[in-house]
């Protein structure tokens, strides 16, 4: 039993397989690493799967039913961290700081999109978070910050059992 599940409880682990899925493969799209500029590497990759998967969990929040699939979410975030970190070589010992650090920084990016989405300003937080400081060509920012919000936006419409199969237009 893992440290995630004594803390939170027990929780149907693959309830939200389908919808983190949808969220890496929406994350994964080429438009974001062409169009966008955002760095085609692990850390640009990690970024840009915490940026969307951001947009879903502020959705959840919205929800009256979402704090289950939020934790169900979350798990599944840990579960692919993980197994990333120990797909690239790091051993047992390290790999919960490292999955630990990785989840300090979803929790950071939330709070900045959620800020940045609220007042208007994203701009900021993606230079930030999603380019490590280095700001891009203006156009990429703008098409970054523009299908993060239509994402934001296109979600709040969705059904919750539709979400968590992973279905949103």
């Amino acid at each position: 039993m893992g440290w995630l599940t004594k803390v939170l409880g027990r929780r149907d682990r693959d309830a939200a397989l389908p919808l983190y899925d949808a969220v890496v493969a929406r994350a994964r799209a080429p438009h974001w690493y062409l169009e966008g500029a955002v760095p085609d590497t692990l850390d640009g990759r990690f970024d840009m799967v915490a940026a969307v998967l951001a947009m879903v969990l502020l959705r959840l929040e919205d929800d009256p039913h979402g704090a289950e699939p939020i934790a169900q979410l979350t798990e599944r975030f840990v579960d692919d961290m993980d197994a990333q970190v120990r797909q690239i070589g790091f051993g047992d010992m390290v790999v919960g700081k490292h999955v630990g650090k990785m989840m300090g920084m979803l929790g950071g990016r939330l709070g900045a999109y959620r800020d940045g989405l609220a007042e208007g300003v994203l701009d900021a937080a993606l230079v930030r978070n999603l380019y490590r400081g280095i700001a891009p060509d203006p156009a990429a920012i703008a098409h970054v910050r523009t299908g993060l919000i239509a994402l934001r936006t296109s979600l709040a419409d969705v059904p919750l059992p539709q979400l968590m199969e992973g279905r949103w237009a």
